[in-house]
């Protein structure tokens, strides 16, 4: 238990890989909600996902440093590009959630991870299973979501 307090106040720089956690553990709402426990099974889980991210992106530099585009035939060459162009966009989308789940740790950090930014609400674990780097309930969500087209239609 000791372990697990401590990897939940860790800094969230990565450099922690002990797992505190079961590997087979996933928090239940039986539990108090955002124990040590629960707090750093979620850390692991978006220190994980940023990791893999992070590896994603070092294979593509990698294989845009080997694979120039020098296909001698045009339509070749035009697919080629097609297809780095496809890749670099999914780099900007994963470099944009690299910031977002880094606001995620910053939030575990500061012990608001897990709560609506909205109403202050739990956000349901399921929620947090699926994607956790939500910031609001499903149902400030879609609030949100709503007075968006509301004022995105006027």
């Amino acid at each position: 238990m000791a372990t697990a307090l401590n990897s939940a106040s860790g800094s969230g720089n990565g450099s922690n890989h002990d797992d505190a956690i079961d590997a087979d553990y996933r928090p239940s709402p039986g539990e108090e909600f955002m124990n040590p426990r629960q707090i750093a099974y979620f850390r692991r889980k978006l220190l994980d996902w940023k990791e893999s991210i992070l590896k994603e992106a070092q294979g593509t530099l990698a294989q845009l440093q080997t694979d120039s585009l020098r296909e001698p035939d045009i339509t070749d060459r035009a697919s080629s590009e097609t297809d780095w162009s496809i890749e670099l966009r999914t780099r900007d989308r994963q470099r944009k959630l690299i910031s977002k789940i880094e606001a995620a740790l910053r939030r575990i950090d500061e012990g608001e991870y897990g709560y609506c930014e909205v109403t202050g609400e739990p956000i349901s674990l399921a929620r947090l299973e699926a994607r956790p780097i939500a910031t609001m309930t499903v149902e400030a969500q879609e609030r949100h979501e709503r007075q968006e087209k509301v004022s995105r239609d006027e």
